[in-house]
């Protein structure tokens, strides 16, 4: 596994460093300073260098590279998440924006912190919460500081991103969906790309260890209950959970079971590739006049989403020639102008209520040129965002909480879609 962890300035010189095992010698850092840093391939090469038998992995965070070193073969996509979780510890003991200065100020804590998150190169608690809770040299102290039992088994327990104890006058649950649609359309309609992709944020104000059983409308669980209901599951694809879900639940009846956090965390993400139900209809006739002197843009969207709703924030960017002149504009809402830094027509619309229809047409005058190229056509892109809204047909079926107390628990769920490479071309 890892042998050593460096921290280096730009100089390349060591600030901090900590070996693990013995295969490994603190004159490898002449070799990393002299073939990445000298060299300056950050950012041009792959984070992965091989030196003289030696594998170096780094990531850098403002001026500062934090390199792993080994010499067997790792799996890279773990060394570097430690890397990640290790960065993020530390923005949140010295600041987000922690410096060579702030390191070398704080050279106790660090150690301190590189032990207790690595042991014989194997990535051991790497909890903010629960290195709080033991870590602190005197200047954190926790509100509720536990038994020593108590943070033994957060310490060596399977549950330590939530401790015990914890109490709260109101137990609410916060739960939001939110979904992007990536959409492709040709300039004939065709859907070239259709995708939803998604995520499960939650936050929880629960009372002792309570567990959690949450479930969607994915096709399989319905299939599998035979409910009777007539509306169709969603095939819900690539589901990636936080480590608090029991995945081998999951595997085997697709149930979500975990005892969560206290506060906010993302349950979970996944992906729907099938019956997507489009926001906006975007109809598009784009025509270029000959001698090149002018460009006539006529384009129509239809809201798909129930009358009921609204969408927030829409912008339009419809695209322009460079040697464009200037433009007439009308539309039926919003407003619409010309912005050359943008290279096209911005259309905003603050509020675009549901199966609603809006046009707006366009005579662009091009100043003429010596050397006439033709037009390439860049795509129209869009924004927008539609509360109380999901593409993928996604909904939050049930939240079940169980706690030894029996405590009655508040429900909110809140659903939130918006675009995320919305493109139509001309």
């Amino acid at each position: 596994m890892i042998s050593m962890i460096m921290v280096l300035n730009q100089k390349g010189d060591v600030m901090i460093s900590r070996q693990y095992r013995d295969d490994v010698s603190r004159t490898a850092a002449d070799s990393f300073r002299l073939s990445v840093v000298a060299a300056k391939e950050t950012g041009t090469q792959a984070p992965v260098k091989r030196i003289e038998n030696c594998s170096f992995l780094y990531t850098r965070h403002l001026n500062m590279y934090f390199v792993a070193l080994t010499r067997s073969n790792v799996n890279p996509a773990l060394v570097f998440e430690y890397l990640f979780q290790k960065i993020r510890i530390l923005k949140a003991y010295l600041g987000e924006e922690f410096d060579e200065n702030s390191m070398r100020n704080n050279m106790t804590l660090i150690y301190e912190l590189m032990d207790e998150t690595m042991d014989f190169g194997y990535p051991q608690n790497c909890a903010v919460d629960v290195l709080r809770l033991y870590i602190n040299l005197g200047s954190i102290r926790p509100q509720d500081e536990p038994e020593p039992s108590q943070l033994t088994s957060q310490i060596t327990g399977a549950i330590d991103w939530r401790r015990e104890g914890i109490k709260h006058k109101r137990n609410e649950v916060y739960i939001d969906v939110l979904e992007s649609v990536n959409l492709l359309l040709s300039s004939t309609g065709t859907v070239l790309r259709n995708e939803v992709t998604g995520q499960v944020q939650m936050n929880t104000k629960l009372t002792g260890m309570p567990e959690c059983k949450f479930g969607l409308n994915d096709k399989l669980v319905i299939e599998r209950e035979d409910t009777g209901q007539r509306k169709p599951g969603v095939e819900i694809d690539d589901c990636t959970f936080h480590r608090c879900v029991r995945l081998g639940k999951f595997d085997a009846d697709r149930t979500i079971t975990f005892i969560p956090p206290d506060g906010e965390f993302e349950l979970m993400r996944y992906r729907v590739n099938d019956n997507i139900n489009v926001p906006f209809r975007f109809i598009p006739a784009v025509q270029e006049e000959h001698g090149h002197t002018r460009v006539s843009i006529d384009l129509k969207v239809i809201a798909n989403f129930s009358d009921q709703l609204f969408a927030t924030n829409v912008i339009i960017k419809i695209p322009v020639p460079k040697n464009t002149a200037k433009a007439k504009i009308k539309a039926s809402f919003g407003r619409a102008k010309y912005e050359p830094e943008h290279q096209g027509i911005l259309w905003r619309v603050k509020r675009f209520p549901g199966k609603a229809e809006c046009h707006i047409t366009a005579e662009v005058e091009l100043m003429p040129t010596v050397r006439p190229k033709p037009w390439n056509r860049p795509p129209i892109n869009v924004e927008f965002q539609v509360p109380m809204f999901t593409a993928s047909g996604v909904h939050v079926r049930f939240l079940r909480v169980y706690d030894k107390s029996g405590y009655h628990t508040q429900r909110w769920v809140r659903y939130i879609t918006k675009a995320g490479n919305y493109q139509i071309r001309i």
